[in-house]
This record gives structure tokens, C-alpha cells and sequence, in this order.
């Protein structure tokens, strides 16, 4: 075994405030810098359909989003009931998800396929934690963003962390294919493969 099936393809959005703000060289620049090679890239607006496929409707994922936003409530000694008008996770993660569909189909985003080894861990390390306020210096979130998911909740906006990473191999291959034709991704040799592979 050589370590090839190590070498994985992740997605990233760069998000509207990402093309908003004009960052979109440094950000494709961090991961590049890191070795990872760009198999597939384009400017992109995504349809209200692509948009609801993209952050599926999974009752899991529901319940995660919604029992991680009560948990930062609670960590700040703030009231989900009073922000929500409940706190059943579920509800609260159909929330933000219905501003999560609203803000990407806002403008154009910038879709990358990525790949390297280990990519999708790779690229979430780089990326940084999802709450931009808890996102170390040095990641994307950390250096180019700043908010709480409090402040984002209060003003019933998405949390604006600039982009979207995939969280699982699995996770990359579905959220590829809403966006990526198969022709669209590209294989290529670049010279400095055999130093990064």
C-alpha cells in the first residue's frame, strides 16, 4: 500500500461576504500554500433547489445544529427560548438552516474542489472552527472573521464565517455533485507533487 487511498477530494464555498469583501485570492492561496491541488473551480449562484440539497433537511443534522446553538446559548448565559421561541433543537436548527439557504443563494459564491492527502481533515484545520469568535489566529475564520453565533442569532442573520467546508469524505462527494459536473473536475500532474505526495 502506497498511501494513495489516503488522497482525498474535498468542497469548499468561499460565501458571499468572502465575494463581497474581495478575498477570494487570499483565501484559495491558503490552500494551495498548504499543498493542496485545485481540481475543479468556478463562480457559481446557486438555485433556492440547490441550495435546500446543499444543507439537507436530516433530521441528525438538524438536532446537531440546533443542540450546538442551545450549548452556546447556555455558555453565555443567554435564553434560546427567548431568541427562537423554543428550544427544541430541531426547530431551532430549521431555523438556521432556512438563513443558512437565504444568505448562499444571496449572490455569487465560488465553489473549489480540493484534493491532497487527508483533504478533508486538512482543509477544516485551515478553515478553523465553525464560530469565527472561537477560531484561533492563523485559521481562515480567525483571521478573516470575527462574530459570535449570538450576534448572528439576535439579528436573525446566518453566522457569516465566510466558508463552507465539508465535514466528511461522504459529506464532500454529495456536496460536489450539487455543484460539479463530473467534467468539471480535473485530473492533472503538477511538478511539485513529488515533494507534497
Amino acid at each position: 500500500m502506497n498511501g494513495k487511498h489516503l488522497i482525498q477530494k474535498t468542497l469548499v464555498v468561499l460565501k458571499p461576504d468572502s465575494v463581497k469583501r474581495g478575498i477570494i485570492g487570499e483565501i484559495i492561496s491558503r490552500f494551495e500554500k498548504a499543498g493542496l491541488k485545485i481540481m475543479g473551480l468556478k463562480m457559481i449562484k446557486l438555485t433556492r433547489e440547490q441550495a435546500e440539497q446543499f444543507y439537507y433537511a436530516d433530521e441528525k443534522w438538524l438536532e446537531s445544529v440546533g443542540n450546538k446553538t442551545i450549548a452556546r446559548y447556555k455558555e453565555m448565559g443567554l435564553d434560546p427560548i427567548k431568541e427562537f421561541g423554543t428550544d427544541d433543537p430541531k426547530k431551532i436548527g430549521s431555523i438556521i438552516r432556512g438563513w443558512l439557504i437565504d444568505f448562499i443563494t444571496s449572490s455569487p459564491v465560488v465553489a473549489i474542489v480540493l484534493e491532497g492527502v487527508n483533504c478533508v481533515e486538512e482543509v477544516r484545520k485551515l478553515v478553523g472552527p465553525t464560530e469565527p469568535l472561537k477560531a484561533p489566529p492563523g485559521t481562515i475564520r480567525g483571521d478573516y472573521a470575527h462574530v459570535s453565533i449570538a450576534y448572528a442569532n439576535w439579528n436573525k442573520i446566518v453566522l457569516r464565517n465566510v466558508v463552507h467546508a465539508s465535514e466528511t469524505e461522504k459529506d464532500a462527494e454529495r456536496e460536489i455533485s450539487i455543484i460539479f459536473k463530473p467534467e468539471e473536475i480535473y485530473n492533472y500532474e503538477r511538478n511539485i507533487e513529488e515533494v507534497i505526495y
